[in-house]
This record gives structure tokens, sequence and C-alpha cells, in this order.
């Protein structure tokens, strides 16, 4: 596992980045509310980032090539979709629980973040859900220091997740990132046996990480849907996904997606 270390320049280009998709996220965020569509947020989102120069990376994904692979500007999963929902014609209704997802690359450095928003008021239940994944990302802010081996940041995210009567999702992880949008090494928001034998890395100084803690209201268990993208939850139970770019710097971890 060959795992691409940043200097600080670099680092620095990729908050640039990260600006973007954090004043992309804004955006999105303000235009989430019952009898929006969510291609009208897609395109919120493609106008807000095209506007400050920076291309998309997921329209097309994983080729590249047009009218191949991932059709959105931007991933938009409801309520049971957990990652990877298609923009398209449906229409919010109130107390809807929606993920946008949103990668870009600018002077070839990419940023990567996700934000989970309430059309409308939501429900005690829900509300919880988002504040339990947004905690277990905080979680791992804090956490991150050069020297920890990723299982220990992990172990701390599932236990936060479980202890509140959550599940965290297994079959997708966070992600290195860089001049590529998914480099190694492999971020999951768990750990296991199998992940502390063969998977596991200490956190290096130059470190580029995009960690998304994917929550689940009701059994881990995920499934993708027949347009080969979206996954849901198998029992139908609401799901909050948040998503930051982190780099492990001396002493801790620094947010390059916080708009800072």
């Amino acid at each position: 596992m060959k795992i691409a270390l940043k200097s600080r320049s670099e680092i620095d280009q990729m908050r640039a980045a990260g600006r973007v998709v954090h004043q992309t996220l804004l955006r999105c965020r303000e235009a989430v509310r019952p009898g929006v569509s969510t291609e009208e947020i897609d395109q919120i989102a493609y106008q807000t980032f095209t506007a400050a120069g920076a291309e998309g990376l997921f329209k097309y994904y994983p080729t590249y090539e047009p009218g191949k692979g991932f059709p959105g500007n931007t991933c938009i999963s409801v309520n049971e979709e957990v990652v990877h929902g298609i923009p398209g014609s449906r229409t919010l209704v109130q107390g809807d629980v929606v993920s946008v997802d949103c990668g870009i690359r600018l002077n070839g450095w990419c940023g990567d973040s996700a934000v989970t928003i309430g059309a409308g008021a939501l429900s005690n239940a829900n509300q919880k859900l988002i504040r339990i994944a947004e905690e277990t990302l905080q979680i791992a802010i804090d956490s991150i220091k050069p020297g920890v081996p990723w299982s220990g940041v992990a172990r701390k995210m599932q236990a936060h997740v479980e202890s509140n009567g959550f599940s965290c999702v297994r079959e997708f992880v966070g992600h290195g990132i860089g001049r590529r949008l998914h480099e190694e090494p492999k971020v999951p928001n768990f750990t296991s046996r199998e992940f502390e034998r063969h998977g596991d890395f200490y956190l290096q100084v130059g470190m580029v990480l995009a960690v998304e803690p994917m929550v689940l209201a009701g059994g881990a268990e995920v499934v993708v849907l027949d347009d080969g993208w979206t996954v849901i939850s198998k029992d139908g139970s609401p799901a909050a996904h948040v998503e930051h770019t982190l780099a492990v710097i001396p002493g801790g971890c620094e947010v390059l997606t916080d708009g800072q």
C-alpha cells in the first residue's frame, strides 16, 4: 500500500479546493427544502463550483467518458439511500433526510465533503441520527495525530455510533485523496480483526484522508439498486452521511473542507 504524502504547500492547495467544496455545499444546504427536486440541487452545485473555476469529479466517474459512469454532478441520497444517490426528478418532502456529497478538482488538487440536512422539520429520531454522524466525524478530527493507528480512531468512531443505537456501514469506506479523488489508503469508520491484520496503517504527517461516517438508524446491511449506484439500507431505515477532507499535521489534524 503506497500512500502519497503531501507537502505543506500541497496541503494549502488542497485547502483552496476544499473552500470551493465548502461553498458549494453551503449553497446546497440553503436549497434543501420541501418542493425542491434533487436535480435542482445538483444544478446549483454545478453552477457554484464551475463559477469558481473547478471541475466536478463525480460526473461520468470512473471512466469520465461522456454518457458512461455516474450521471450526476453530486451524489444526493434521501432517507434510506445511504450514498451514491442519483439526482433527478424526485421532489423533496417535509421531513426527508438528505445527504449531498460533492467532489471537485481545482488547479490539479481534489476536495471531497458531504453533509446531511433535513428538508424542513425533522423527527427527533432523525435529528439524533444526523447529530451522531456529525459527532462521529468530529471524534475522528479530534483523534487524528501522527503515530496513531487508524484502527484506534475507527474504534472510537464505531463505539460512538453503536453506543447510541445506530450502525456503521461496512461495505463503503473513506479514502486517501490528493491529485486523484480516490487514493490509498482505505479509511473505514469501524475496525475489525481483518482490517487490523491486513489494512491498518499509522497516521503520518502529510497524509490527506477523506473521512466519511455513514450511519444507519437500523441494521448495518446495505444493498445496491438496479441503477448500479444508489446504495440503500436493506431494512429501509434512514441514513446520514457526513465527510471532510482532513490533513495530518504535526500534533493533530487540519480540516481542509471547512471553508477556512
